[in-house]
């Protein structure tokens, strides 16, 4: 559990592929930002066939993501903030299929050990975060 401003707490991210099954998880401290946290998400991805798009929300516009995805070979997909000089190309279409990792993650947090955190270590959380996501995929 990492401490912030608002106590402690723990990030959840997740890497969901068409059928909105979690097939990436990764588990680490509430302060640091999503964008610092996607490259250790895609390195553990439970299967090999890497993705070919990442859809995020607007908190994911950064330059430095949207090359490091394209050098991964994965288009990404997310919309420019507002504030954006410099618009890039956005496929609205692809964005609307973001629901299915929202849902990924209500599914998760149907199991109220992963929705409270009850557990005090790291390793148990994301070990318990694992088997929730087997049992989702297993339903």
């Amino acid at each position: 559990m990492g401490k912030t401003k608002r106590g402690k707490g723990t990030k959840l991210m997740a890497v969901a592929d068409g059928a909105g099954i979690p097939v990436a998880i990764h588990a680490t401290s509430a302060s640091p930002h999503e964008i610092t946290l996607i490259e250790a998400t895609l390195e553990q991805r439970f299967v090999a066939a890497k993705p070919e798009r990442l859809i995020g929300d607007r908190a994911y516009d950064s330059d430095a993501l949207r090359r490091q995805l394209l050098a991964r070979g994965m288009r990404p997909v997310i919309p420019n903030a507002p504030y954006r000089k410099r618009l890039h190309p956005f496929d609205a279409e692809a964005y609307k299929r973001r629901n299915l990792v929202e849902r990924a993650f209500c599914r998760l947090k149907d199991f109220r050990r992963i929705a409270t955190r009850y557990d005090k270590l790291a390793c148990t959380y994301a070990a318990a975060v694992c088997l929730a996501a087997i049992v989702t995929w297993w339903l």
